[in-house]
């Protein structure tokens, strides 16, 4: 795909904002309604809002991108998206920005001609992960923010794919989509659009044994990206849209961001190069502890946190912000004695005609040429202006100025009317025809159990337990240098303990993750496991299209919140999804779950992270290990660095332990149990594979998760 110049993508929290930043320079906007957006708390637009703006934009040639990034549950896309996405679709929407594979399907089965832009919520980081999205009619691309220049570069060349990555704003500590840090914690799920940031505040860091060695410090929260001096290098790689964060900042914040990207563009475009001294007008708009532009060079490291505060700093720049944008246009007017005035437009390709009032003889004063265009170029708060204005004119002639009024007002009215018809659509889908997933049938199924381990050593009592029956053995369990021969054993051990074994991989694959265990391919056809647990669209693809007759089963944060998800992972060969953790008891009721492995003991990954608290606090020794992140309330929450792909989970400091839930979860059709060591040693394991038929309350601390009361 030929590279095209760059699409500048600007935020709006309001109706006001969106009329700044396009003043300002942005070729599109990205808005949030008033459902289904990631900033719940931002100013949204309304129905009417959002229409208005839809045509304000297209008159302008400029385009508006609607937020749908959460997400969804069942009666969310049965009941009320079909509604909420029509109107918006009939004037013209020019794309939506979606999370949820659900409401993917659903939106482009509905609304065909809707181009779809996949969020970074879906964690897409590599070549597989937009090979899969496009079987579903995705136009474009929202890179996770953790992806470098040079993976995007390979990711466009290999998939011809429209990418867009965030060039300015906050960053999170977590893989987008990847984090219930807010979730967990206190109710507010960023999958659902209300995080609370938990990121942002300060943690004391604890080492291996629990002793601090880091003073409290924001150790998770991030400097804002910067990439102002990284836009050749952006073009090189193939972005094509620029995307602002920020729909929750200020006016004078948006506006001014979005002018000096526009004017650094625009020298580029020219042949010139980028005018560094603006980054200074970029820090004073805001920014928190300075810039890093971090991610685009390098994985990871220190120099991208802010430890000391998260604050954001601004100062006046100066910057004035555009009060409004009106488009030129070039008119002619007549006015011939005993003739209805006459105003021609012409804008581009499109030209209307419009007459109004009549010329008669003037009986005192004539009006003058300058009388005539002085009263037809008072454009005011209209959507034009004249760039140019002819006037042809008979001598000794009158026409009332309220004429002049309605035959201005009339040909910019038959001008917009012209400029939006072709927006308009009105193919669209039955939703009654899209939204049908089967009939729950649990009739006849039995109860299994499996157990998910990062550790190789509790393998064998797993294996000694009558009730498991599949046995996932983590990446993470083994260094890279010994997998191919210790996989071999441990397989050989699951085998002969009559259970099967299915490999873990990893939470990312990014290139180099794809890359290593493409190389192992024949290796592990050699010696195959009854299937893979899959973590990303990355793996699912790699997985269908190297292992055809392997098992697939999806884990908990390849999101099937709705039966639509659900199905469309059965049509693409998975055998059982893993029930996400941010559902409660009467949504797991009201879900399709025959094919479905609900988590009933662990501890929940709270952050999928590129950073690593290890290395920024103690220096990268390439050691697995544990650290624990002690808040102000004093729970300690364990870090793991998997240093295999370089990337740390971070764990919730209670295990959720739903054991004694299982006969409510029998009668909602859950019947596959899933058991998850990841911090646990032999003899905390061997209590709760104890526990699995005579759940003791006092047993352990835990939490019931989300189980009762879920996520709004």
């Amino acid at each position: 795909m030929a590279q095209r110049d760059f699409e500048l993508l600007a935020p709006a929290g309001s109706f006001e904002i969106l009329k700044a930043v396009i003043a300002a320079g942005a070729d599109a906007v990205y808005v949030g309604g008033d459902m289904f957006g990631a900033r719940a708390y931002a100013n949204n637009f309304s129905r009417e809002e959002l229409l208005e703006a839809l045509d304000y934009a297209h008159i302008r040639g400029k385009q508006i991108y609607l937020t749908v990034n959460t997400l969804l549950k069942n009666q969310e896309i049965k009941d009320r998206l079909y509604e909420y996405l029509l109107p918006f679709y009939e004037r013209g929407l020019d794309a939506v920005i979606v999370q949820d594979l659900g409401a993917l399907i659903f939106i482009h089965e509905c609304f065909p001609d809707l181009p779809i832009h996949t969020s970074t919520q879906m964690t897409v980081t590599g070549v597989e992960g937009v090979r899969f999205l496009q079987q579903y009619g995705v136009t474009r691309v929202v890179m996770a923010r953790e992806v470098s220049l040079e993976e995007m570069k390979t990711i466009h060349e290999e998939t011809g794919m429209e990418l867009e990555a965030f060039v300015h704003g906050a960053l999170c500590y977590s893989y987008s989509g990847q984090c219930l840090f807010s979730s967990i914690l206190g109710g507010r799920s960023g999958n659902r659009g209300r995080c609370a940031q938990p990121c942002r505040l300060s943690y004391e860091v604890l080492d291996e044994k629990k002793k601090p060695y880091h003073k409290e410090s924001f150790v998770l929260s991030l400097k804002d990206v910067c990439g102002l001096e990284d836009l050749p290098g952006l073009k090189e790689a193939g972005v094509y849209s620029l995307k602002i964060e920020g729909r929750m900042k200020q006016i004078d914040y948006a506006a001014g961001v979005v002018s000096v990207y526009r004017r650094n563009i625009d020298r580029l475009e020219k042949g010139k190069g980028i005018d560094k001294g603006d980054v200074s007008q970029l820090l004073k708009l805001g920014n928190r502890c300075g810039f890093t532009n971090g991610y685009y060079h390098k994985h990871n490291g220190k120099d991208m946190v802010t430890f000391e505060k998260p604050s954001y700093e601004k100062e006046d720049t100066g910057i004035a912000i555009p009060a409004k944008s009106q488009v030129p246009v070039t008119g002619l007017a007549i006015l011939r004695l005993d003739q209805p005035a006459s105003l021609t437009l012409f804008l581009g390709e499109e030209t209307v005609y419009a007459e109004a009032g009549e010329v008669s003889a003037a009986k005192n004063k004539p009006m003058t040429r300058e009388d005539i265009l002085t009263r037809l170029n008072k454009t005011g708060e209209s959507d034009y202006y004249f760039e140019s204005l002819e006037l042809e004119m008979d001598d000794n002639i009158f026409i009332p100025n309220g004429a002049l009024n309605q035959l201005r007002r009339e040909a910019f009215e038959q001008l917009s009317q012209k400029l939006l018809e072709k927006f308009v659509r009105t193919n669209n889908r039955d939703p009654k025809e899209v939204f049908c997933p089967k009939n729950k049938d649990d009739a006849g199924r039995e109860v299994t159990f499996s157990a998910s381990t990062e550790n190789r050593q509790l393998l064998p009592i797993l294996c000694e337990n009558d009730k498991i029956r599949r046995i996932y053995i983590d990446s993470n369990a083994y260094f890279r240098k010994s997998l191919s021969e210790e996989w071999k054993q441990d397989l050989r051990m699951v085998e002969n303990a009559g259970k099967e074994a299915y490999f873990m991989l990893p939470h990312i694959f990014r290139k180099e993750t794809s890359q290593y265990y493409s190389s192992l391919i024949e290796e592990l056809r050699a010696f195959p496991p009854t299937g893979f647990v899959v973590r990303n669209y990355e793996e699912l693809y790699w997985v269908r299209a190297n292992f055809s007759d392997a098992k697939i089963i999806t884990d908990y944060n390849l999101y099937t919140f709705n039966d639509l998800a659900q199905e469309e992972m059965k049509k693409q060969g998975v055998s059982l999804t893993t029930m996400p953790y941010e559902l409660n008891k009467k949504e797991i009721e009201n879900r399709h779950n025959t094919d479905t492995e609900m988590v009933i003991y662990g501890y929940y990954p709270l952050m999928i992270s590129a950073q690593c608290v290890h290395k920024n606090t103690k220096g990268c020794d390439k050691t697995k290990t544990i650290c624990y992140l002690k808040d102000r309330y004093q729970a300690q929450f364990p870090v793991k660095n998997h240093c295999n792909e370089c990337y740390n989970v971070v764990y919730n400091s209670l295990p959720v332990c739903l054991l004694g839930n299982q006969e409510q979860l029998n009668k909602a059709g859950v019947k596959n149990f899933r058991l998850s060591f990841t911090t646990e040693s032999k003899e905390e394991a061997k209590k709760i594979l104890e526990a699995v038929d005579d759940f003791d309350r006092e047993m352990i601390a835990y939490t019931n998760g989300h189980y009762k009361r879920g996520v709004e």
